[in-house]
């Protein structure tokens, strides 16, 4: 697959004045629930309504959907609102199902994406449908999975293809329920710039109060629309509770959002921003100089350790470089998330140099 103008010809077409707007339950409850949510977001920016009909849980004995059932409620839903609709599907029944009831929007769960075996099977359940399918990142960031579950469909001639950014799962402490790693979707963008980019700021999350903020920090690095969570009672949804916002909460964010400008002509804008960016690359020059300095003092202290018997790991040394970079970070700016990131980065490298000179 390359990347080629047509790729975005199904949201041109839309000709929308704002970014594609995808909002919803997370879960279709009730069929009064989905109708009620529908009906206060008729008259809003929004562009699909989304509802999970069946969900995929980590563990069972969760609510896991009301299943086919819920698929008659989003044919009531367009009906009586004209908004067009959308649901996950995971298998290639629930392809089916979703295309016997005339869903115009299908996307793939990230627990989906992380199986070449199941992409390949929704590829060849999907072969040559109209419908637009959306492509979740999966759980792990890996972008070659990613790439490759989009790059699936359209080996099968689906053409109204689109991805969809909801955070990477972690084992470290972090505020996000999915850490969102933008440097991710960035490289997606610049592999492919024409492929519409969707972000789920719900999912990255978990939590409503951070929606607003990660949807504007999505909408600063050009994508292209939001799919948001939306429950008229939030607090008592059947699940993802604490990430859903309600219709008027989505309508006034909507509001609140800024669409930045890709890029400016004026003249001063040009030599400003030209500027700035020469002294970014004095700065990136001197980080790297920086890091070949720390490195060559790693490897001494490998040859220390070689001549010693020392082994190269020392945690206790490790947890109090780290303790003190984050406290330094923050006094200059810097989110905790991003100096564990790149210290341990830097603590990866060190470890490398120094197992490379004792081995040797």
């Amino acid at each position: 697959m390359e990347n080629s103008k047509q790729l975005r010809t199904w949201l041109d077409d839309m000709k929308l004045s704002h970014p594609l707007v995808i909002a919803g339950p997370c879960s279709a409850e009730t069929e009064d629930q989905v109708l009620n949510i529908a009906h206060e977001l008729k008259n809003s920016d929004v562009n699909y309504f989304r509802a999970g009909i069946w969900k995929p849980r980590t563990r069972p004995g969760n609510f896991e959907g009301v299943g086919a059932l819920g698929l008659k409620w989003l044919q009531r839903v367009k009906e009586e609102t004209g908004m067009k609709t959308c649901t996950e599907v995971a298998n290639t029944n629930h392809v089916k199902l979703a295309i016997e009831n005339d869903v115009d929007l299908l996307w793939i769960g990230a627990r989906s994406t992380v199986s070449p075996f199941i992409m390949q099977e929704i590829a060849e359940a999907l072969e040559g449908t109209d419908k637009i399918v959306l492509v979740k990142n999966p759980v792990n960031p890996d972008l070659a999975l990613w790439l490759g579950g989009i790059e699936r469909l359209y080996s099968k001639g689906i053409k109204k293809l689109g991805a969809i950014h909801r955070g990477f799962s972690t084992y470290e402490k972090s505020k996000y329920r999915n850490i969102p790693e933008w440097q991710i979707a960035v490289e997606f963008q610049n592999r492919f710039p024409d492929l519409p980019l969707i972000c789920d700021p719900s999912h990255i999350t978990g939590n409503r109060d951070m929606v607003f903020d990660v949807s504007q920090t999505a909408l600063d690095l050009n994508f292209d629309g939001l799919m948001v969570e939306t429950h008229n009672d939030p607090d008592n949804a059947w699940s993802d509770a604490a990430q859903q916002v309600t219709p008027d909460s989505l309508k006034q964010m909507m509001v609140d959002l800024r669409v930045r400008k890709e890029t400016a002509s004026d003249k001063s804008y040009r030599e400003s921003l030209d500027n700035l960016r020469a002294q970014i690359n004095v700065v990136d020059n001197q980080l790297i100089d920086v890091l070949g300095k720390r490195m060559k003092i790693s490897d001494k202290i490998g040859e220390l350790k070689k001549e010693k018997n020392v082994a190269v790991l020392q945690s206790k040394r490790w947890n109090e470089i780290l303790g003190n970079m984050i406290l330094e970070g923050e006094s200059r700016g810097l989110g905790e998330e991003f100096v564990l990131k790149m210290f341990k980065a830097i603590h990866q490298e060190s470890i490398n140099h120094q197992e490379k000179i004792i081995k040797g």
